[in-house]
């Protein structure tokens, strides 16, 4: 059985394949469309290991599935959209910022409560990943896309609201295929809503292997990144998912020829490090120890 930091790796390395994907079917496809044949590869191939496991898709928390699928898919959405318009490492680092709203999350539910002490350490941190998110967006502005940065920006907020959604489905006993599975099924639905409203495009087979590659990617993935996450130590495995940004900016280089600025590196530095620096903070608090990292691609 291959080791936690090897599979984390490898999900890294196809989350941001799946990101180059994306990126390439943006020219075929609205992002609701590529969300819908990403959650129907997903829905399928979850389905079958699920009964070749031996297991069930029936839940007790049908409720709760639908809040977590809702505010996930809408991230997927925001992220599919700001992909098909930015470079491919400012959209994976802009969406990884959901590390930095969760903390921030934390830090205002516990001041509104009182129900602790404000660790200055975290108010650092959320205020590294701002100035990592302005030294990012500084670029877009120059090139007029600052709408397509915002989006990016906040499809992290809804990503953060996702994997808060996902800790609370594990405390009630929901395992991760099957969180996966409904999360899957939300794509499906929002997919073919958004297809309903803008039409059916036609296909291509580029376009065809794109959407196929999208879903493959993703779903296998994510199986990789559950499993790492439940056999290996949590903060080794988030600093590896980092990896994901490096993998996503060689890709656009070398493949989509995205300028490189010293403004968009610095940005992803300070992002990457107030990230791990939110997670080893969050985890020396004991009722904090359980947030999920997982993302939502």
């Amino acid at each position: 059985m291959r080791s936690a930091p090897v599979l984390m790796i490898l999900a890294s390395l196809l989350f941001a394949s799946m990101g180059v994907c994306v990126k390439l079917a943006s020219a075929y496809y609205p992002a609701g469309e590529i969300v819908f044949y990403r959650g129907l590869t997903g829905t399928l191939l979850l389905a079958a290991l699920t009964r070749w496991r031996g297991g069930t898709l029936r839940t007790n928390v049908p409720s709760m599935h639908f809040w977590r699928s809702l505010t996930g898919v809408s991230a997927l959405c925001l992220w599919f959209y700001s992909i098909g318009n930015l470079p491919l490492a400012t959209s994976m680092t802009l969406n990884y910022m959901s590390s930095v709203w969760m903390t921030l999350f934390l830090i205002g539910g516990a001041a509104v409560l009182g129900t602790a002490r404000v660790d200055g350490r975290l108010i650092a941190t959320v205020l590294c990943g701002f100035i990592g998110v302005g030294l990012i967006l500084r670029p877009t502005i120059a090139e007029n896309q600052l709408w397509h940065g915002l989006i990016g920006l906040l499809s992290g907020v809804v990503s953060a609201t996702a994997y808060l959604q996902v800790s609370a489905l594990g405390k009630a006993g929901e395992p991760e295929s099957r969180i996966v599975f409904y999360f899957s099924l939300g794509g499906v639905l929002a997919g073919a809503l958004s297809m309903l409203w803008n039409g059916v495009h036609a296909h291509t087979w580029t376009g065809a292997a794109l959407l196929l590659a999208v879903g493959l990617l993703a779903t296998t993935a994510q199986l990789l990144m559950t499993r790492a996450y439940s056999t290996g130590k949590t903060l080794v495995n988030a600093s590896l998912q980092y990896l994901g940004i490096a993998f996503s900016f060689a890709y656009g280089v070398l493949i989509f020829s995205d300028p490189v600025t010293w403004m968009a590196l610095a940005g992803m530095v300070l992002i990457v490090g107030a990230g791990l620096a939110a997670l080893r903070l969050r985890q020396e608090s004991p009722p904090q120890r359980d947030i999920s990292v997982l993302p939502e691609s």
